[in-house]
């Protein structure tokens, strides 16, 4: 039989010290630098990775609108609809709703905190995002500052 399986090297046959060898590997995530920022050395563009990478895509979720991404119309926050909206109580809520719900379609966080602030003078408004990244139970934050220009 040339497809049988050795069954005496098998994870559940090794003896104690030999199992000490078998460890978990840690899955890491990777992500592209949309700013492109060139390695010193090697001249390549530098990769994020674990929480840099998270980190990336949660901003770059909340910062697309529908229909940018191909194949995924529904997907994004649709920010850009709602900034020129009045600056009120109820701007926020749609800005912090559309937020909130798109942060769920992204597997790797829990949201912890959520606060969007109207900044008047600049014609801008300040979104805050406290995050639990699942894998490696690290707390991490992201600030945006999205501006209107009339």
């Amino acid at each position: 039989m040339a497809n049988s399986v050795d069954r005496t090297t098998s994870p559940l046959n090794l003896s104690d010290n030999s199992r000490s060898a078998l460890v978990a590997r840690k899955k890491g995530y990777s992500d592209i630098d949309l700013s492109l920022k060139l390695h010193p050395i090697r001249k390549d563009i530098m990769p994020l990775r674990d929480d840099a990478a998270v980190k990336n895509s949660v901003k770059n979720l909340i910062l697309t609108n529908f229909y940018e991404r191909p194949f995924q119309p529904a997907l994004g926050a649709n920010l850009r609809g709602i900034l020129f909206e009045p600056a009120d109580a109820i701007t926020e809520l749609a800005l912090e709703d559309n937020i909130a719900r798109i942060l769920k379609e992204e597997t790797r966080i829990e949201l912890i905190y959520l606060s969007v602030d109207d900044i008047p003078d600049k014609n801008a408004y300040r979104i805050t995002l406290k995050f639990l990244i699942k894998q490696t139970d690290v707390e991490s934050d992201v600030e945006i500052v999205l501006r209107r220009l009339r």
